[in-house]
């Protein structure tokens, strides 16, 4: 991992509400239901179920998670209408060995 993306890990996790979003995400099934379409969490957590739990509004979620997802920390999956999101545990771990 090289310094700059380094840095923009740091910058994304800076905010409490972005570290709470990798938190929940870390351990989808014990904070949010499966999507009706899918029923697991393979693919990740539907976004309306992330950006519903955060209690923020649509825009300021999906403004923290795109940013999210464009340094890596998470991975996109689209189905029709649906995205969803997971970690990208390779990259967290990229992250945590660089900082030590």
């Amino acid at each position: 991992m090289d310094i700059k993306i380094a840095t923009e890990i740091g910058k994304c996790l800076s905010n409490p509400t972005r570290v709470q979003i990798m938190e929940w995400l870390k351990e989808p099934e014990k904070n949010f239901p499966p999507h009706e379409t899918l029923q697991h969490f393979n693919d990740g957590v539907c976004v309306s179920y992330i950006q519903e739990k955060a209690g923020l509004s649509q825009s300021t979620v999906s403004t923290y998670l795109s940013n999210m997802e464009k340094c890596g920390l998470l991975v996109l999956t689209r189905y029709g209408k649906w995205s969803y999101l997971k970690r990208n545990e390779k990259i967290i771990q990229e992250y945590i060995d660089f900082i030590r």
